[in-house]
């Protein structure tokens, strides 16, 4: 006998600024497992001390072979996740990784209730998301930040500048 589907839906107008993220971390080299796994408790914790602004925080599994993990984050607003980002331990996690991937690949992938859209994609070697179909361009210049990515007029600087970076 069927069984009546439970159809539900949310109200979202309470998050008129709502923030989701999608985050990925691929193994690009047999090395790169230890460096996956050492990042993991530490984005824990930093996950149970309730950044500001963090509505929910969900582990993914993307892949097992080659091993690519992830995560789901809802945000109240841009200013939070931006907040966050440039803050301990997030800034220099970045900063890391960027000098030395460690043997992963990183990506994530933006989405604004207000509108726009943005991603970066650092060593992944095959196209994933929007880089599957959209034209792929350098991070460099205007597109290092998030703001010029998104489309969006913010006068926050990015997470780290080129030239901290690559000075």
């Amino acid at each position: 006998m069927p069984t009546k589907v439970n159809r539900q839906t949310v109200d979202l107008s309470s998050f008129p600024e709502l923030v989701v993220i999608y985050l990925g971390m691929r193994v690009n080299r047999l090395y790169g497992l230890r460096t996956l796994l050492g990042r993991g408790p530490r984005i824990d914790r930093s996950v149970a001390d309730q950044p500001d602004g963090l509505l929910l925080h969900e582990q993914l599994i993307y892949s097992l072979a080659p091993m690519h993990v992830g995560m789901r984050q809802y945000w109240r607003d841009m200013p939070s996740l931006l907040t966050w980002a440039r803050s301990e331990p997030h800034r220099t996690w970045w900063h890391d990784f960027l000098r030395d991937s460690g043997g992963t690949g990183f990506w994530h992938e933006t989405y604004l209730m207000q509108g726009g859209m943005e991603a970066v994609y650092d060593d992944i070697p095959k196209p994933l998301g929007f880089s599957r179909f959209a034209p792929v361009r350098p991070a460099r210049g205007p597109m290092f930040g998030f703001a010029a990515r998104a489309g969006r007029q913010h006068d926050e600087a990015p997470v780290l500048s080129e030239d901290e970076l690559y000075g």
